[in-house]
């Protein structure tokens, strides 16, 4: 790219909304943004990327665009938009977690009209995206990867070449569907314990202690589980049924079974039944407890 060029950026979330600004802050090129809400767009725009009316003035001012949405749907959906344009970039990154087979069908559509697709689903909590620490793992040519690496940099500190398209994205789906398993784990520990008269917090302090120790221990479970707080806008139990759902297609493209992974599909669905649609995930203690 030169420096005349302009990136583009699509979904400016509870995730996108900071990748869109450290991609405006580090890239030292120009950034144009999209969202459908104002309030979010405007956080970009005061970050200081470029105001879009819509995805096609996206499309027609940026060389690069990047896409930060919910589903492959959103995707499939924005995708529509950036074909219908007039003017076209040459190159969109799809950031999100997407359906593998969908993303390469997506990938072989745009191909026909000169569009390479990307993925580059990003692993980590907000924090990492407001940090721009972010794991990335790329589906991509190598060619693209080294194009894509220096601007993927701005928003992750561990950026992972996974292979060709859709690659990125079992890689994403894969970590996914262990931290979720990791997670329900965590719960039926703590509800046990507490059950047992043994205090949270000294429990979960403990175990970092020993080999039981992880990342998911040390950060979502402190954070969650030990004073019982499941906030909204962080990782809900909707996305994470959505993302499992993923894994457990894969495997049955494989031919496997994965039954632990099943079973914490069948806890977070009684949590999603029980009311907690959008509270962070690890609220499916509530269920284990029978508090749900």
């Amino acid at each position: 790219m030169t420096s005349s060029e302009a990136l583009g950026f699509i979904g400016l979330g509870v995730m996108g909304g900071p990748m869109c600004a450290n991609l405006t802050r580090r890239s030292g090129l120009p950034v144009v943004a999209y969202d459908p809400v104002e309030t979010a767009l405007d956080s970009a725009v005061a970050a200081g990327a470029a105001r879009a009316r819509d995805v096609a003035e996206v499309a027609a001012r940026a060389e690069i665009v990047f896409l930060s949405l919910p589903s492959i749907v959103q995707v499939e959906t924005v995708c529509d938009e950036i074909l219908a344009a007039d003017e076209r970039p040459a190159v969109i990154v799809d950031m999100s977690t997407s359906d593998v087979a969908r993303t390469r069908e997506l990938g072989e559509r745009l191909a026909a009209h000169g569009i390479t697709l990307v993925d580059a689903p990003v692993a980590r909590l907000r924090q990492a995206a407001q940090d721009g620490t972010l794991l990335i793992t790329v589906g991509a040519s190598d060619d693209m990867f080294g194009e894509l690496q220096p601007l993927l940099a701005c928003m992750g500190s561990d950026i992972v070449h996974a292979g060709g398209l859709g690659n990125g994205q079992v890689i994403k789906i894969l970590n996914n569907m262990v931290v979720f398993q990791t997670v329900n784990a965590l719960a039926e520990a703590m509800a046990v314990g507490r059950a047992s008269g043994v205090d949270g917090r000294l429990l979960f302090e403990t175990l970092q202690l020993g080999s039981a120790d992880s990342f998911q221990l040390r950060r979502s479970a402190m954070a969650t589980l030990v004073p019982d707080e499941f906030p909204t806008q962080t990782f809900p139990t909707k996305y994470a049924i959505k993302d499992l759902g993923l894994a457990l297609a894969l495997a049955d493209a494989a031919g496997l079974d994965l039954r632990a992974a099943k079973q914490t599909m069948a806890l977070l669905e009684q949590t999603r039944d029980a009311g907690y649609v959008d509270e962070y995930y690890p609220v499916m203690v509530r269920i284990i407890d029978g508090r749900g």
